[in-house]
């Protein structure tokens, strides 16, 4: 991996997206630093000590902890993510969209827009509801009045603006994906502060040293582990039948169908962990008399129960296959393969072809989502038999999203740089 950053720096064209990449991940950072006006972040962060295991806990991992402090681009890159996977679905569930969007580069400039719009609807919607939640609590606003409000929430959707326009920056003149690498960069800037409740929890030092030990261990283990199974695939083998255009003969090659493991990335821990997160979330909001029904309630389902890890496995395991769903059709992908005068080894073209598909997605599928919920639910065991490793309950979720942007970045890296090492035919 360093070796290929090494090379691309060598390259004029590839350093200058490098170091644009950098300035836009520096400038988001400064953003997540800059406070908004009506504001006191210390009796925030306050608040967020004691919420643990709730929705507002991994929202501010995701935004780099801006979401605790408060400041301009608390929100992050929520909305835009929302506003894609929204967009995705409609194109799916809409004839109307999916026709926009097959109509090629034009049809791929107005989903686009359409995402901006949805996204600065959303960041509304939510910036509402974060100033809300807020007001609802005790000395986080030092003016409640309406025209407070209103410079609130306009400032948290313009955030959310600049935020999803300096994504959008990094994808035209930078390296990877522009969301991937804004949330690699909030994570990573998170990992300070998370060892950091390690070395100062109240323990003996020998303690101290054997969760840092223990941690460690896990999160070299998670990372060889997500590194295999992320670059791990099924191949489908497909063969080519030969075809004369004029006076030359073309096609008759063997070729593949790769399935990857992981088809769905992270998007299933993220969906799953949105939900399970509801209860420790409603808890914190209308905050329950001790020994009352809801109180046992919110306990029994608090993510330091058994039941939150069951729960989040198994609906992991379900968004999975949900996603799978929404993301890659067989039988579209049969058609193609029937169109180019292809066929699957002993599987006839057509129907037979999209089902067989379906039958080794399925498979291929449950694998992916079993080391999907492993990898979120392994932290939260260590957290449930160490109490003082709390801390690191979304670990798995945000190691897996962290080693998933570098090997996509790297493998860009790499394409690029074979791109323009590659020499033609002619000499």
């Amino acid at each position: 991996m360093l070796k290929t950053f090494i090379n691309a720096w060598k390259v004029a064209d590839m350093r200058a997206k490098l170091i644009f990449t950098a300035i836009i991940l520096v400038l988001f950072r400064l953003g997540c630093v800059i406070p908004v006006p009506y504001f006191d972040s210390a009796v925030l962060q306050a608040t967020f000590n004691s919420a643990e295991g709730s929705v507002f806990q991994y929202l501010n991992i995701l935004s780099g902890e801006a979401f605790a402090r408060g400041t301009l681009f608390a929100l992050s890159v929520s909305p835009y993510i929302t506003a894609q996977i929204i967009m995705q679905l409609l194109t799916i569930a809409i004839p109307a969209l999916e026709r926009v969007a097959k109509e090629g580069e034009e049809g791929r400039k107005k989903i686009e827009a359409w995402t901006r719009y949805v996204t600065v609807i959303l960041a509304v919607i939510t910036a509402y509801g974060y100033y809300a939640w807020l007001k609802s609590l005790t000395g986080v606003l030092t003016d409640t009045g309406a025209f407070a409000g209103i410079v609130i929430v306009a400032t948290y959707t313009a955030g959310a603006a600049l935020v999803m326009w300096l994504a959008e920056k990094i994808n035209e003149h930078g390296i990877g994906n522009g969301i991937s690498m804004i949330l690699f960069a909030n994570i990573v800037s998170s990992l300070p502060s998370m060892i950091l409740g390690i070395v100062l929890n109240p323990d003996s030092i020998i303690f101290k040293i054997i969760a840092a030990v223990l941690t460690a261990v896990i999160i070299i283990l998670i990372v060889a582990f997500v590194v295999f199974v992320t670059n791990s695939e099924r191949r489908i083998p497909v063969q080519y039948a030969k075809k004369v255009v004029g006076r030359k003969m073309y096609g008759g090659q063997n070729s593949s169908l790769p399935i990857k493991l992981n088809m769905s990335g992270v998007m299933p821990i993220i969906f799953a962990q949105s939900i399970v997160s509801i209860p420790a979330t409603l808890q914190l909001i209308f905050n329950p008399e001790a020994g009352s029904f809801w109180y046992k309630a919110f306990n029994a389902v608090s993510y330091q129960s058994p039941v939150y890890a069951i729960v989040l496995f198994l609906l992991i395991i379900a968004f999975a296959y949900f996603y799978l769903a929404i993301s890659f059709n067989p039988v579209e992908v049969a058609n193609n393969i029937k169109k180019n005068g292809g066929v699957v080894l002993g599987i006839r073209p057509g129907k037979p072809t999209a089902d067989y598909i379906t039958k080794i997605l399925s498979r291929v599928t449950l694998i992916g989502a079993l080391f999907l919920g492993v990898i979120a639910i392994l932290p939260m065991v260590v957290a449930i038999v160490v109490p003082s490793l709390g801390n690191i309950s979304f670990g798995g979720t945000s190691l897996l999203i962290v080693v998933g942007v570098a090997l996509e970045t790297v493998r860009e890296i790499e394409s690029q740089l074979m791109l323009r090492n590659y020499s033609g035919f002619l000499d």
